[in-house]
């Protein structure tokens, strides 16, 4: 029962990890298809603003579900080795 509880939770830190790595490509890949356009400093600034509040409103949120899962089900693994 030990070896099932550490394997879910390894196996959930690795998700969290693949979880992670996948938002920050995808910013990356903004970032670059944003320097590729190399527009004027208007075009610059409103990407800037929209990119600040597509990050808050998206990256965030995911990254946040994902650490949240993360904790529950870590804790949740330290609870039952410590009671089994």
């Amino acid at each position: 029962m030990t070896t099932f509880i550490i394997i879910t939770a390894i196996a959930t830190s690795i998700a969290a990890l693949v979880g992670t790595l996948l938002v920050g490509k995808d910013v990356s890949s903004k970032l670059k298809e944003y320097e590729k356009k190399g527009d004027t400093l208007e075009n610059t600034l409103a990407r800037s603003n929209e990119y600040e509040t597509n990050s808050l409103r998206v990256n965030i949120r995911s990254l946040t579900w994902i650490y949240v899962v993360l904790t529950v089900v870590i804790i949740a693994v330290c609870l039952a080795i410590f009671f089994y």
